[in-house]
């Protein structure tokens, strides 16, 4: 059984971690709004780019259609893009980035396609090196940089573009976690390349257009937008998805500290009371003696 001493330090140590979870889950709240305001302004504009595209692809086909949007014909390398956090306690949010990837990285090459993985994030980085080092192809680091602005998802997206023009690969398929709530963040895996156009949507009744330039040429100039759109989209609602999850991480660490304490307490305060009694009844035990 534990000494007095070592449950009073137990206790103090519970109690300190406490006061950093408590700290982390205040910090994360703080940054949470401010990630989820971004993430929630940057959708109507990337939905809208695509609202766009769905229109100008319209007037395209064939041989006609650029390669970002149409593909090269072939779907043999796949790169997956996995997007995740830079650091850890944060619950499942990584975890679950990298389990969709891992799913789909397994599914592929039971089908006899190449992989190819673009890391985006240290974490996820680090656990899919464990089975999968030798399919990835770089590590990109977001390490240092505060507030994510659309230079970064334009520097990775120059990065892809340039493989592709390179025939490094055929599909790309990017993941990240889509921000719905502060308890909930949706592991997404969303096509990149070819541009997923969604039919019907034109932003409203339909109409004909004349495009000066022609189509081609917007499309060529849209394209490479729409795909740094993308991955700053999903930098954005990464980065709210893991300030909402560990701020839930936290607020569970700090009521699981909380009960520890307790516990721990009530054993101190036990095991003092017996060592109290026991120290009377050999008090008494010996005056009876004498």
């Amino acid at each position: 059984m534990a000494s007095l001493k070592d449950l009073r330090n137990r206790i103090a140590s519970v109690k300190a971690t406490q006061k950093i979870t408590k700290a982390m889950q205040m910090v994360a709240a703080a940054k949470l709004r401010r990630a989820q305001a971004s993430a929630e302004a940057a959708r109507p504009y990337a939905s809208k780019m695509e609202a766009v595209l769905a229109n100008i692809a319209g007037g395209v086909s064939g041989s006609e259609a650029p390669a970002l949007l149409a593909g090269n014909g072939k779907d043999q390398v796949h790169l997956l893009i996995v997007c995740t956090g830079e650091r850890g306690l944060c619950g499942a949010f990584n975890t679950s980035i990298v389990r969709l990837a891992r799913e789909k990285i397994n599914a592929l090459l039971a089908s006899g396609k190449t992989v190819k993985i673009l890391c985006v994030g240290k974490k996820g980085f680090e656990q899919l090196k464990r089975n999968y080092e030798k399919h990835i192809v770089e590590l990109i680091e977001l390490r240092g940089i505060k507030n994510i602005g659309y230079g970064e998802g334009e520097m990775i997206a120059k990065r892809v573009i340039s493989m592709f023009e390179a025939g490094d690969f055929d599909v790309a398929t990017l993941f990240y976690s889509r921000f719905r709530s502060v308890i909930a963040q949706i592991p997404t895996a969303q096509p990149l390349i070819p541009a997923e156009v969604p039919t019907g949507k034109t932003g409203g009744a339909a109409a004909s257009y004349e495009y000066e330039p022609d189509e081609g040429a917007i499309l060529s100039t849209l394209l490479p937008r729409n795909i740094a759109v993308q991955i700053f989209r999903a930098l954005l609602e990464n980065s709210a998805s893991f300030y909402g999850s560990q701020m839930s991480a936290m607020d569970n660490a700090t009521r699981n500290a909380g009960e520890m304490i307790k516990k721990q307490t009530q054993i101190y305060n036990r095991s003092r009371q017996a060592m109290i009694t026991k120290e009377l009844i050999e008090i008494i035990s010996g005056a009876e003696a004498l």
